[in-house]
């Protein structure tokens, strides 16, 4: 895997200001409720502006590794130093520490859904509205009406087009669907079951480019299974496939002919690979398929006010579809559809993800841009579940104490804060080293 330097820097810049934005978010309540803070940094490292307002030290410095917001005075040691200050946040009522600590999940909750709402502006929103059905898929047998809403896949809720995108990729094309819709114009729900119908055709092997590419007058190929000529491939990715027995793949008698082959037919396979044409004979393999579901969501660009509506709609509903999916792939996991490996991404997973979008130079500055902005949405929406989570260093914990001592009517004792900050530092430490495991497995994988 090769990261260029540019991918690292959009990384480091992209976590940098969400975390800001998260720390910006603890102080704004804070403010709000009259408690006292003593200084905001936005990054770390060196100052490069500083200023002071109302009490409270202003920074902006030099490394965008993050941010942080200081609601105690600091002693020349480096120790907090311990105030009898109402107006400090240590000092204040459960209730007030309680929401400053959500309010940085909160303003990455928000942030995650603003990034949505302009990303739908910029590239168009794709709804749950379901399109046109054509002739032969199994949609085209159902009575539905154009416009009706997609409630529930196979007993499955969804909310957004992701939610609808990992049901269809996730069901078994050979087996029935159930849908649930609810009617545009009665807001009464209907179910519709979608039949497949299955057959057998001649398989090559492979997966290839729509249309022919101009300088060869071929297929470009982009993916080859493994089976292909029982188990010993011919053909390459990146190789384009010409012609088959003298049949080139862009005539209209190329169709007819391939579809009258058998299972253990051999062909002669016509192919570039270099600039250079080859031939090979390969034998071809049945595959059993269903025709197409016919199901399609309806895009809209987002350019009156009722589509922007929807927008916002579909973006206040992101943070459900990131539970709903996250739920569902830990389902996966204890199914063994799913490698664990696959389920947390650290810094390595994350960096190699934006260099797959940074550094695609067959991709327009716009696509990247727009990319880049829907990934920092599903972080920024990520960052809020994730600091969720009862460990030292993150709110989830101070969230769980509050509500804990709410309960009690007192606060922990010293010894039941220090075992549980034990517990979570080992669950933090354990989440760290699974998450550098995770990216290298794939790594090594070519995942």
């Amino acid at each position: 895997m090769s990261i260029s330097i540019w991918s690292i820097l959009v990384v480091i810049l992209m976590l940098g200001l969400l975390v800001t934005v998260h720390e910006l978010g603890h102080f704004w309540v804070a403010c709000l409720l009259k408690i006292k803070a003593y200084e905001v940094s936005i990054f770390v490292g060196p100052k490069l502006v500083s200023w002071k307002r109302n009490g409270v030290d202003y920074s902006i410095r030099c490394l965008p590794f993050g941010a942080y917001v200081r609601f105690t005075e600091i002693a020349e040691d480096g120790s907090a130093i311990k105030s009898d200050d109402p107006s400090e946040l240590i000092n204040q009522p459960r209730w007030k520490r309680l929401l400053v600590a959500l309010a940085g999940p909160f303003m990455n909750m928000i942030l995650g859904i603003l990034l949505f709402i302009i990303f739908f502006c910029v590239s168009g929103m794709s709804s749950l509205e379901v399109g046109p059905a054509f002739e032969g898929t199994q949609l085209y047998a159902q009575e539905y009406t154009y416009g009706d809403k997609i409630v529930e896949i196979n007993g499955h809720k969804v909310f957004t087009y992701l939610d609808f995108f990992y049901e269809m990729n996730d069901a078994n094309p050979m087996d029935e669907m159930e849908l649930v819709l609810k009617s545009d114009e009665t807001g009464k729900t209907y179910e519709l079951t979608l039949t497949p119908e299955i057959y057998s055709r001649p398989m090559l092997g492979i997966v290839h480019l729509d249309g022919t590419d101009n300088k060869y007058n071929g297929w470009e190929i982009i993916e080859v299974n493994e089976l292909q000529n029982n188990g010993d491939p011919v053909l390459e990715v990146g190789d384009y496939l010409i012609s088959i027995d003298g049949y080139q793949v862009d005539t209209e008698e190329f169709d007819d002919y391939f579809y009258s082959l058998e299972a253990g037919d051999t062909v002669t396979l016509k192919y570039n690979r270099d600039g250079e044409e080859y031939e090979a004979e390969s034998q071809m393999t049945m595959i059993t398929g269903a025709n197409d579901r016919g199901v399609r969501v309806v895009r809209y660009d987002v350019n009156t006010p009722s589509e922007f509506l929807k927008a916002v709609g579909y973006s206040c509903l992101m943070p459900l579809t990131v539970v709903n999916v996250s739920i569902k792939s830990i389902g996966d996991v204890f199914e063994g559809e799913e490698e664990v490996y696959n389920m947390v991404s650290g810094p390595v997973g994350v960096t190699s993800v934006v260099s797959d979008v940074v550094d695609n130079k067959d991709e327009e500055t716009e696509d990247k841009v727009n990319s880049l902005l829907m990934l920092a949405a599903v972080i920024s929406i990520g960052l809020m579940f994730t600091n969720m989570l009862p460990i030292p260093g993150l709110d989830g914990i101070q969230v769980i104490l509050l509500i804990v001592e709410m309960i009690i009517g007192h606060k922990l004792s010293e010894r039941s804060e220090n075992a549980i900050n034990v517990v979570g530092f080992f669950m933090l430490l354990g989440l760290v080293l699974f998450a550098f495991a995770s990216d290298f497995i794939r790594i090594f994988k070519g995942g």
